[in-house]
């Protein structure tokens, strides 16, 4: 490491020493919503209490530690440790996040041995205490989450520390650039880079990062859950709509919807304004020409499912929230509110279309995989930079379509939910486009395994 490096670190690591009483009342704050956040807060500054020592004798049982900040991190590492626990029979897991959302879901992947943390703050004290209590034979960083301190400590160490499932968008890496004295040791002190696009490699590359690998995006691996998709095909059979829902909703594209949402619209306008989708389809269109869509909205986060129920109800609109279904959707409801977690799986078999939320707003999108795996095609609005080659592959391969706006995406999803040929043809596009594209996982817990072999001092 150079002197400018040395330094760039040494005054990285005062700042975030000089921040803990901020981040502090922050997770005070975090907690009075999210009551997660107060949990075991001293796990995030590196003092672990009565977590056991980690480390183990056998060099068949390596102690495996995955990095999934939030919950979508933590989905694509449960499909990543499906495939571990495979290749690496009789592994523990250590498993660290930064999110109350990404440690509830983590605690669903938990097996007897297993170790949950929290992730500690990056200021070498702290990472120095993880590392120590916990003794992990290897690490893998979920995406994007490379930490200076952390990287610093695990290489200090001798613990191969990789990033995983790796990505990196244009505006990360100018902002990485600009920081090149901070970031560039990070990234090149990691043991291997397994990227998910080739574009996403050259940017890493350019970074000094060591890229070994273009697996591409895990969460094309994931299984939905059978049964939930089963139940959403069993409630979506007897509604007398089609169902057009808008998944992972962030804030302010519930306000965006709701502009733009009337009642029992016809979807014969939508046609006629965007005729693309349709051309063969005219019979169709007059059929439905005074039919509905059956609404369906399912937030990002758990603590705005209460928020946006009272948006809706504010706006004089009757809402039926899953949490008190009982046998299942209120067809006579204007909107039905998906509030529960760990349900997509049932959201989208009960939908015929999706509007894939975050892309609505400057926010990048969110995961439109498990969409297409559901075989749910998907309206996408113009952002979509965190899966921006997934969103590229799904327009040309006929599994999604992007419009400009939220207006414009309510009309096309409308006039599609409508039409049973062009629906059926994009249904089919998304299940081949998913199955196109698999094959992640395996190729990431293969590369862990051989780095491992490769380095015996991480077996114990």
């Amino acid at each position: 490491m150079s002197p400018l490096s040395r330094l760039a670190l040494g005054l990285y690591s005062a700042l975030t020493w000089a921040a803990q009483p901020l981040l502090r009342r922050k997770l005070r704050r975090r907690a009075l919503a999210e009551p997660g956040y107060g949990l075991r807060v001293p796990e995030r500054f590196g003092h672990y209490g009565d977590v056991p020592v980690g480390g183990h004798p056998a060099p068949a049982a390596p102690l495996v530690w995955i990095h999934a900040v939030s919950l979508g991190e933590t989905r694509a590492a449960a499909i990543l440790l499906g495939a571990l626990r495979q290749q690496l029979p009789g592994m523990r897991l250590l498993l660290t996040h930064g999110t109350a959302t990404g440690r509830a879901e983590g605690e669903k992947l938990l097996q007897p041995g297993d170790v949950q943390v929290w992730q500690p703050w990056d200021t070498p004290g702290a990472v120095v205490r993880f590392l120590r209590h916990l003794r992990p034979a290897i690490g893998i960083l979920m995406e994007t989450e490379v930490w200076p301190n952390l990287i610093a400590a695990c290489r200090a160490q001798g613990v191969p520390l990789v990033l995983a499932n790796a990505r990196l968008n244009d505006k990360s890496l100018h902002q990485a650039q600009r920081m090149a004295w901070l970031a560039r040791p990070a990234y090149a002190a990691l043991a291997a880079v397994w990227a998910q696009t080739e574009a996403d490699a050259q940017r890493l590359r350019s970074l000094g990062a060591p890229v070994q690998g273009v697996f591409g995006n895990l969460k094309f691996d994931v299984v939905p859950d059978a049964a939930q998709l089963a139940q959403g095909r069993a409630w979506r059979a007897p509604l007398p709509r089609p169902v057009v829902l808008l998944a992972s909703s962030r804030e302010g594209e519930e306000a965006m919807w709701l502009e733009n949402f009337k009642p029992n619209q016809p979807p014969g306008q939508a046609h006629r304004a965007l005729p693309a989708i349709n051309k063969e389809a005219n019979a169709a269109q007059d059929t439905a020409a005074n039919a509905s869509v059956q609404w369906l909205i399912v937030p990002r986060h758990p603590q705005r499912f209460d928020e946006v129920a009272q948006l809706l109800e504010r706006a004089g609109l009757r809402v039926a929230r899953r949490s008190q279904w009982a046998d299942g959707p209120d067809a006579q409801a204007d909107v039905l509110l998906g509030d529960t977690l760990g349900e997509m799986a049932l959201y989208y078999g009960l939908a015929d279309v999706a509007l894939l939320g975050g892309s609505f707003a400057p926010l990048g999108g969110q995961n439109l995989i498990e969409a297409a795996a559901c075989t749910c095609p998907v309206v996408l609005g113009p952002h979509t930079f965190n899966f921006a080659q997934a969103a590229e592959l799904a327009c040309a391969a006929g599994a999604a379509q992007r419009v400009p706006d939220m207006a414009q995406a309510m009309q096309l999803a409308t006039a599609l939910a409508h039409n049973a040929t062009a629906l059926a043809q994009a249904q089919d596009a998304a299940a081949q486009f998913a199955q196109a594209h698999r094959g992640g996982a395996q190729a990431t817990a293969q590369a862990v395994a051989a780095l491992l072999c490769r380095d015996p001092m991480a077996l114990g």
